[in-house]
């Protein structure tokens, strides 16, 4: 084979080594921007689970606590209020106000006024709300915290606004022999009085 046939392999070679290299790097980009926008169209955070359960009654810390739903939740926290007088505060010392869906994007919770106070949890904003009302209310909420174990307490006093916020337990029905009750919400779609989840935490992981 003389040098003039070398060549002209090498250059063939070396062509088809580009070519193939090319459409490496374009298949590699193509996979790369397809799964950045399927992260894009995936939820910032997914709507609470819940499901009825005939789970007994139990005592805890002189109440009865009555499961209601087993539940789970991924969420923005909105806000966190600490309360420290009444029974409330004694079984469930903090509320978190929490968003998911749109309600979990900065873009919008951040065009909101968010407060708490009295166990409510209340939002305004300028002119027109960033989404529909309706959306707001069933994809937000305040809900009181009922730590299971001193572990799980820890935990969700490390909760801040704007981190993401797993938790897993029941909601739950508390009474007291004196007759005092508080009960939880069951459904996403209220809003007012008695809309509130009490949610008994048995998980919580916060991702700050």
């Amino acid at each position: 084979m003389n040098v003039s046939t070398l060549l002209k392999l090498a250059m063939a070679l070396l062509v088809a080594f580009f070519a193939v290299e090319k459409l490496r790097v374009h298949y590699a980009d193509q996979r790369l921007q397809n799964h950045g926008l399927a992260a894009v169209s995936q939820p910032m955070a997914d709507s609470p689970v819940q499901e009825a359960t005939s789970q007994a009654a139990f005592e805890f810390r002189g109440y009865q606590v009555k499961p209601l739903a087993t539940f789970a939740v991924r969420a923005r926290v909105l806000s966190r209020e600490d309360y420290y007088v009444g029974k409330e505060a004694e079984l469930s010392p903090l509320d978190l106000a929490l968003g998911w869906k749109r309600m979990a994007d900065p873009a919008v919770y951040e065009a909101l006024n968010i407060t708490q106070g009295g166990r409510w949890y209340r939002y305004t904003w300028r002119d027109q709300p960033p989404i529909p009302l309706q959306e707001i209310i069933e994809s937000s909420a305040n809900m009181h915290m009922i730590a299971a174990t001193p572990v799980v307490e820890r935990a969700l006093k490390k909760a801040r606004a704007g981190a993401y916020i797993r938790i897993t337990g029941r909601l739950v029905e508390v009474t007291h022999p004196s007759g005092w009750r508080w009960t939880s919400s069951l459904t996403r779609s209220d809003s007012g009085a008695n809309s509130c989840e009490l949610v008994f935490v048995e998980s919580v992981q916060v991702e700050n």
